[in-house]
């Protein structure tokens, strides 16, 4: 028969009741404590990002090519609604110089220049720039963006007639 009375003797002696916080507890809270501690630090740092804002009337696709350790790359399509902004790369810039092509969806028209790089119809990476229709991709003109080697950038694209232009 168990015996659950108040006091009853349970097969437990005095000197063997429960911790309050086992020793594992104590280092689990230390753990959360230290990255708490750590995240809040972290709070108050800026991000470091390449940033487009779309400051036209009309959606638009772009496109970016950049210089990183492997060589030259592009990626494709952010699709930035009207008089919003987009995060096209995360994190602190690893290059100078970035490109952009852009194509208004609603209008017609595009945002380009005169650096050749490699686009696709549909969403893309592609590593080099040459021989770009030997390849399958299509071959677009890119406009050169100095971030003058700022830890983060904004391009700002206006419409025709509009003095914001391309620039931080």
């Amino acid at each position: 028969m168990i015996d659950a009375r108040e006091g009853a003797d349970h097969g437990r002696a005095p000197c063997d009741a429960p911790r309050l916080f086992p020793l594992n507890y104590f280092r689990l809270l230390l753990v959360w404590l230290v990255a708490g501690v750590a995240a809040a630090a972290n709070a108050g740092v800026a991000r470091a990002d390449l940033k487009l804002c779309n400051a036209t009337s009309s959606r638009i696709g772009v496109a970016i090519g950049y210089q990183d350790p492997k060589g030259w790359a592009t990626e494709g399509w952010w699709n930035i609604a009207s008089q919003t902004c987009e995060t096209l790369l995360k994190g602190r810039l690893g290059s100078r110089f970035y490109y952009v092509h852009a194509v208004d969806y609603d209008r017609g028209g595009e945002w380009g220049g005169t650096n050749m790089m490699c686009t696709a119809d549909k969403v893309f990476t592609i590593r080099g720039v040459e021989d770009c229709t030997r390849r399958g991709f299509k071959r677009e003109g890119f406009f050169e963006v100095d971030t003058q080697d700022s830890k983060d950038w904004t391009i700002r694209l206006t419409d025709p007639g509009d003095s914001g232009g391309k620039g931080k």
